[in-house]
């Protein structure tokens, strides 16, 4: 029962790509955890079981955590949640963002006149 997967087949992207993405952090961790482990010692056999060991937990532990109920339907509404969003097309977003980009060009410039003239009028003020 404890290896059970929750709910099967709902929020099975977001609990997937969850899932792989804790495991990859936990892989890089383990990976640091046996190159640390090898200037420490020689003993090769402590060196690769020490870090497999706390891969296996931690993989088990993110498992067990991700069919909790509480946490799988969280992950479940999230999934059904941004099914519903209405995503902007290709053009929208290219308009948009040079938009952007023209606003913060145009603003920059703004202020680094501003900036200029306000410096250039207090080093008169201040040497005359």
């Amino acid at each position: 029962m404890a290896l059970e997967i929750y709910k099967h087949g709902q929020g099975k992207y977001t609990r997937l790509w969850s899932g792989v993405g804790a495991a990859v952090i936990i892989g890089l961790g383990c990976y640091r955890l046996y190159e640390k482990l090898g200037v420490l010692t020689n003993n090769l056999w402590l060196q690769t079981m020490i870090p497999t060991v706390v891969f296996v937990v931690l993989a088990g532990s993110v498992f067990w955590a991700i069919n909790r109920p509480s946490i799988a339907d969280f992950m479940i509404a999230a999934e059904g949640e941004v099914k519903k969003v209405s995503w902007s097309s290709r053009q929208e977003i290219a308009v948009s963002t040079f938009i952007v980009m023209v606003v913060v060009v145009f603003l920059a410039l703004l202020l680094g006149t501003s900036d200029l003239i306000l410096q250039v009028l207090f080093n008169k003020l201040l040497a005359g």
